[in-house]
């Protein structure tokens, strides 16, 4: 891996931390990090050649989230959405395997926290954000290493 792969990966890796930071202490995903993200990312992909895959990784994994988000707004946020767009690119830029992984994987750690939230006695929401985040950088490690 070259310095600009590494440069990019701690970039990437930064900003879902600051999504994941936000979110967790706000329970909000802000327009300029989410979309601006995307926007990055898919430049990115474009620059490297892979613009067809994370274009569909985004809108895939966008369009998935928001039909649950229509299905169910109280369940899930527009933000998540929005994040959706960015991390449906990263992840499709490096194959349809690190999608499904990222995606699949998202749910499930969103539930275990909801678990674990529910058996300490705390209950409420569990932001679905840093979960994604988790499951898109580590799709995408296991991919990249």
């Amino acid at each position: 891996m070259g310095l600009l792969e590494l440069a990019g990966g701690a970039a990437v890796a930064g900003w879902a931390v600051a999504l994941s930071v936000v979110d967790l202490r706000q329970r909000r995903l802000p327009n300029p990090l989410t979309l601006g993200g995307a926007a990055a990312i898919l430049a990115a992909a474009a620059a490297g050649g892979r613009a067809g895959p994370a274009l569909i990784g985004a809108l895939a994994l966008a369009a998935a989230y928001l039909a649950i988000h229509l299905a169910a707004p109280a369940g899930m946020g527009a933000g998540d959405v929005k994040l959706a767009l960015g991390l449906g690119a990263l992840t499709g830029a490096l194959g349809s395997g690190v999608w499904a992984l990222a995606a699949l994987a998202a749910p499930l750690l969103t539930a275990m926290a909801g678990a674990v939230s529910a058996i300490r006695g705390r209950g409420g929401t569990v932001a679905h954000g840093p979960s994604m985040c988790a499951a898109s950088l580590a799709a995408a490690a296991l991919a990249v290493f």
